[in-house]
């Protein structure tokens, strides 16, 4: 079962639109984004708990089997950088951490086929709960 979410009113907009281009649009394996967006608890961006993952935001996360931690942040397509860990919103990964709080978890499969269990740990920095809710 996949743990409710929260998506800014802001995020939401941004994204349809993304989704809507012709470049994107027809894409399938775009579906898992589009679910999550139908589902999700929409909130204006001043009302957003500071404790959620919204876009750009960054989190540490924890893979629960091996127990090892690291940090990501939630990017738009354009600035997604695997070396500066900017995962793509686009990405099953990017896809499957929209609108999770800390202390939730998700499943979900890696390119590789393999799969994973990520606890939210921390978001340690979020554009709402620093007043900035144009990124």
């Amino acid at each position: 079962m996949k743990p409710p979410i929260i998506v800014s009113s802001s995020d939401l907009e941004r994204l349809e639109g993304l989704l809507t281009l012709p470049a994107f649009r027809s894409r399938s394996d775009l579906d898992g984004l589009r679910e999550e967006l139908e589902r999700a608890d929409v909130r204006e961006p001043e009302e957003m708990p500071a404790d959620v993952i919204t876009m750009n935001s960054r989190a540490r996360f924890l893979e629960e089997g091996t127990g090892r931690e690291y940090e990501l942040t939630l990017a738009y397509p354009k600035d997604a950088n695997a070396e500066a860990r900017r995962v793509s919103i686009f990405s099953p990964a990017g896809s499957a951490l929209l609108g999770l709080a800390t202390g939730q978890s998700i499943d979900w499969t890696t390119p590789d086929g393999k799969e994973l269990h990520l606890k939210v740990l921390e978001v340690t920095w979020q554009p709402e709960a620093n007043g900035q809710f144009d990124l």
